[in-house]
């Protein structure tokens, strides 16, 4: 077989296995990106308390390799668990484990993103929220927070795709997503056909970036042509 051919044999094996990648994956982004949030809004708190919790948290994720924070939290959650509350939580499923690994890890350079979008809005467009009659809450939810969304677009596209690359690092726990089933065909066929099966397994990746970066093009186009519309 050509290598091509090889190529599109392997990633028909690997497709099944990117539904447990997906599942890490969104699970993550979504528990990540809340708690992103309210760690944006530790920082810009007006308790200096909150702000260093934030603060000494961010740092502390960001410094921690990936593979690192899954081997922690693989190992010594159950132990803190038990210790803390006499309850045995060895025998979750490993992903869960990784969702929690790559939450941490997600949160903080979200929180970063979220505040400096946030702080880029003018605060002239809030103040003018507040002057016909808006809530504070409506102000937020109306006018900065969607602002705040698009404009952290970008950077929130790249952290995703960085979050993509790091949890193909939950097969080191055991967990079989797309790159252990990778692996698993590269141990069948004795070290053989290594090349083609990991560049089936690029592909993959490649196809799901570029679908990110595609999706978050076509979010901001919209929101452009919506302003361009309202604009007199």
């Amino acid at each position: 077989m050509t290598t091509l051919a090889l190529i599109y044999k392997f990633l028909i094996q690997i497709l099944p296995a990117i539904q447990i990648t997906l599942i890490i994956s969104v699970a993550s982004i979504i528990l990540g990106g809340l708690l992103g949030a309210a760690l944006t809004r530790a920082k810009l708190s007006s308790h200096w308390w909150w702000r260093a919790i934030a603060n000494v948290y961010i740092s502390v994720i960001r410094a921690t390799p990936a593979i690192i924070m899954i081997f922690v939290v693989y190992y010594g959650l159950p132990f803190l668990i038990k210790g803390w509350f006499h309850v045995s939580i060895e025998g979750w499923n490993r992903m869960y484990f990784v969702v929690i690994a790559l939450t941490l890890l997600f949160s903080a350079p979200v929180a970063e993103i979220f505040r400096s979008a946030y702080l880029a809005v003018p605060a002239g467009q809030k103040e003018a929220a507040l002057m016909v009659g808006m809530s504070p809450w409506q102000a937020f939810i109306r006018i900065t927070l969607p602002q705040t969304f698009v404009i952290a677009l970008p950077n929130l596209a790249n952290a995703i795709i960085n979050l993509l690359k790091e949890g193909a690092l939950t097969f080191t726990i055991g967990v079989v997503d797309m790159v252990a089933k990778a692996q698993m065909i590269v141990a069948n066929n004795s070290g053989g056909f290594a090349f083609e099966t990991y560049g089936a397994l690029a592909l993959i990746y490649w196809v799901i970036s570029l679908a990110i970066d595609k999706l978050v093009s076509l979010v901001e186009s919209s929101f452009q042509k919506k302003r361009q519309a309202i604009q007199p």
